[in-house]
């Protein structure tokens, strides 16, 4: 009986709720919803002014919907308003939405409710308290804010964690209502930096960032909790723990390093002395409190946030050794599964990591391979990575990495052939022993028929035999036998320049002249730019031979025959009739009557600077000057400073401006070595009152150590089977009502036949009872006679 009184005391609230659902939902079948409808002016405010909750609670879910639909409420101020002290939690929640909406609008008015929701900071109910004081701290008047700063402080030192959590939270609005109540408020916030509850702490640590970020001494007292409790605390939560340890960490922590020892055995017996090398490898030492905070945040790299994730990697980058860095990796890469947007920003932090560590990388190599589904802005983050990693990768997986390469550049896409080029180019650049491979690579590609790929190969081929033209004189010959082939202006006027500019470093075996006259013949067809390439070789030739053979005063013991030139200088008539001037003059005459301004101004400046010889020496410092070596470095170097896992590195500088966007900060230098504070600072004055706090990972670590001892305890005690037997009826299945019913039916004819039997035992013992008083009463009866013998006698 008692089992069917519960279930019928339980069906009396579904039932409620089901009539609820059932005039919900007929209103909501006439009239579209009670939300949607529209209903006058009168009619809501009578809800309003009712006594009833439930009218009371469907006036302000109006109103509320009203409110969201940008629909005029400001009417119903005082209606709803009054409503404040209302006991329903239900209709509390909705007037303190309304007020948040509009006390702005009406702080007059607004200021009636603040005694209510006082009243309400004194409610048993946490909830009611802890939304008393997130509404009072967001109504935004700035008259209250002296109540507020009050509110807080009450909140502060309340019993529940739920209120203090609202506390922290009102810190940023009663600053920004009031900023002269700062100092009270840095007292509060150093409180609630102590709390021993982790999901307070997470809020005090945000409201810390926002009111005074620089205030790092506050800090010092609770670094070591504020570690501790990282594991423990939300996803938003961590990453303001994180941000903000790592500035802390930056600024109190400088940065020390030492050179290795090496300790080498002199003997074989252990009374020899050890002989200690200092080796020339230098490395960092980590302070104890900034490795406690790095051991902390390796278990955070299993979070499933890509944002904490991240914030992890930068204090590893910007703090920790390269062993830390080396374990973000694997959950760094693991970002890349998501969805195109979030692999994008992935990919962005990764090449910011690989400019630092590319090493690391190289065991992921394939994750950077181009798949077919790549947006353009994916592949050049993947082809960058390819060329970071490859001077770190071993001689097979740079043949996979040029053929990856390789095979693009012969692609449909023009954008992706010159990235692929650029990439090789960058791989023989970053690798000088292995560029003979890249040259290899692009050099197989010049009798291409695509004309935009061997333009793009020639200028990168330009860019590395610039770096090094010693080593690259027969490529010089290779790229001008290819000359027939090359159809493209670009490539063409690329070739020629190439021999032109090398052309004095052999001068045994100048292919110069040669290149020149074959050139001549079909000077007219050629397109502009290699006509002037052509007109500057032709200069550059005759240069050189000027310098030769050229004389301003000839040797009169010699039969040479002498002229005199324009300028009234004399030259030796024999080099007139040499084919080098003949070319030049030729090449003169050519560039003299084309269509080009460009073209005639430029053969008409190489004429004035070559027709005098002294004038040979400022052509050869214009024409023959030695030019800047060209360097191409990775698309994202200009990235190199950025804040990792910030905004403002995925857009870039072009975008985000030279400052980054609104609200980015650059991380702080390290401080220098004797400028930071003392340790001890770090070290709680009441850390002998406090417990210290234990995470719940290592709590449950702590359980499971304890269950461990209890079975070792039960062995040695020899109690094997008691607790078998107790863990038996622990594992049976739960009981069903049917087996409760039947068990309480035995329990009844247990009982029944107990009383029975206890009946009849009762029975038993009042008959021998019975018995034995008839037995004694013969005894006493004898007894008398025998006594009444005895006197008589």
């Amino acid at each position: 009986m008692e089992s069917v009184s519960r279930v019928s005391s339980l069906m009396d609230p579904a039932r409620d709720l089901t009539v609820d659902a059932a005039q919900a939902m007929g209103k909501a079948l006439k009239g579209g919803g009670s939300s949607s409808r529209n209903i006058p002016f009168v009619k809501l405010k009578a809800l309003l002014d009712s006594r009833s909750d439930r009218d009371i609670l469907d006036g302000l879910r109006r109103v509320v919907s009203m409110m969201y639909q940008n629909k005029p409420c400001l009417p119903y101020f005082s209606s709803v308003v009054k409503n404040v002290a209302n006991p329903n939690l239900e209709v509390k929640k909705l007037v303190y939405i309304y007020l948040l909406h509009y006390a702005e609008s009406d702080p007059d008015l607004a200021l009636l409710s603040v005694n209510a929701i006082q009243k309400s900071l004194t409610d048993q109910n946490p909830q009611v308290r802890a939304l008393a004081l997130r509404t009072m701290s967001g109504m935004r008047v700035p008259v209250i804010s002296q109540i507020v700063s009050l509110a807080i402080k009450r909140g502060v030192g309340d019993m529940s964690p739920h209120v203090r959590k609202a506390a922290a939270l009102s810190i940023p609005k009663c600053y920004n209502l009031d900023p002269n109540t700062l100092p009270q408020l840095l007292e509060y916030l150093s409180s609630l930096l102590g709390d021993k509850q982790y999901f307070v702490v997470g809020p005090a640590v945000q409201a810390f960032l926002e009111i005074c970020p620089e205030r790092v001494d506050l800090l010092h007292k609770h670094f070591r909790s504020l570690v501790k409790k990282l594991v423990d605390m939300d996803e938003w939560s961590q990453l303001t723990t994180l941000k903000l340890l790592l500035v802390y960490s930056r600024r109190c922590f400088p940065r020390r390093t030492q050179r290795v020892t090496k300790v080498n055995k002199k003997g074989f017996y252990d009374d020899d002395q050890d002989e200690t090398v200092e080796t020339h490898e230098i490395v960092q030492v980590l302070d104890p409190d900034l490795e406690l905070f790095l051991n902390a945040c390796r278990s955070l790299l299993q979070s499933r946030s890509s944002a904490v994730i991240m914030s992890v990697t930068s204090c590893f980058l910007y703090l920790g050794t390269q062993e830390y860095l080396q374990e973000a990796i694997g959950p760094l890469m693991g970002l890349m599964r998501g969805p195109p947007e979030l692999e994008e920003v992935a990919l962005c932090n990764i090449v910011l990591v690989s400019l630092s560590a590319p090493e690391l990388f190289v065991p992921y190599a394939s994750h950077f391979f181009i798949r077919a589904r790549d947006s353009p802005q994916i592949w050049k983050l993947k082809i960058e990575l390819l060329t970071l990693i490859f001077p770190h990768a071993a001689l097979h997986l740079k043949s996979v990495i040029l053929s990856e390469l390789e095979h693009f550049s012969h692609s449909s896409d023009i954008e992706l052939i010159r990235e692929s080029v650029r990439a090789i180019g960058r791989c023989a650049q970053s690798d000088p022993k292995n560029a003979h491979r890249c040259f290899k690579v692009l050099l197989n590609q010049i009798s291409s028929f695509d004309n935009v790929l061997v333009s793009e190969v020639l200028t990168v081929m330009r860019h590395l035999i610039q770096q090094d033209p010693s080593s690259h004189r027969r490529t010089v010959v290779r790229l001008a036998r290819n000359l027939d082939r090359t159809t493209s202006p670009e490539a063409r006027a690329t070739i020629i320049w190439l021999v032109g500019e090398f052309a004095s470093l052999d001068p045994e075996n100048n292919i110069a002249p040669d290149v020149l006259r074959i050139l001549a013949k079909g000077f007219a067809d050629e397109s502009e730019a290699a006509k002037q390439q052509i007109v500057l070789l032709a200069a550059k030739v005759y240069l050189l031979f000027l310098q030769r053979h050229l004389t301003s005063k000839p040797d009169n013991d010699s039969d040479a025959l002498v002229s005199q030139n324009d300028a009234g200088e004399m030259v030796d008539s024999t080099y007139l009739d040499h084919p080098i001037s003949k070319l030049w003059n030729y090449i003169l005459l050519l560039a003299r009557y084309d269509t080009s301004y460009d073209l005639r101004d430029r053969a008409r400046l190489f004429k004035a600077l070559l027709s005098s010889p002294q004038t040979t020496q400022l052509a050869a410092l214009l024409l023959l000057a030695p030019k800047p070596v060209p360097h191409s470095p990775s698309p994202s170097e200009s990235r190199k400073g950025l804040m990792l896992g910030s905004t403002t590195l995925v857009l870039g500088k072009d975008v985000a401006g030279i400052l980054g966007l609104p609200g980015y900060q650059e991380l702080p230098d390290w401080v220098e070595e004797g400028n930071e504070p003392d340790p001890k600072l770090r070290d709680a004055s009441d850390a002998g009152e406090k417990e210290d706090y234990v995470p719940i990972s290592a709590r449950t670590a702590s359980a499971v150590a304890a269950s461990r001892r209890l079975d070792e305890a039960v062995k040695e005690q020899g109690l094997e089977k008691v607790v078998a037997a107790g863990s038996s009826k622990a594992n049976a299945k739960p009981r069903t009502l049917d087996d409760w019913l039947a068990e309480s039916e035995e329990e009844e004819e247990e009982t029944e036949e107990e009383t029975e039997s206890e009946e009849t035992d009762a029975e038993q013992s009042e008959e021998e009872e019975e018995e034995e008083e008839e037995e004694t009463d013969a005894e006493s009866e004898d007894d008398e006679k025998g006594m009444r013998r005895g006197l008589i006698s």
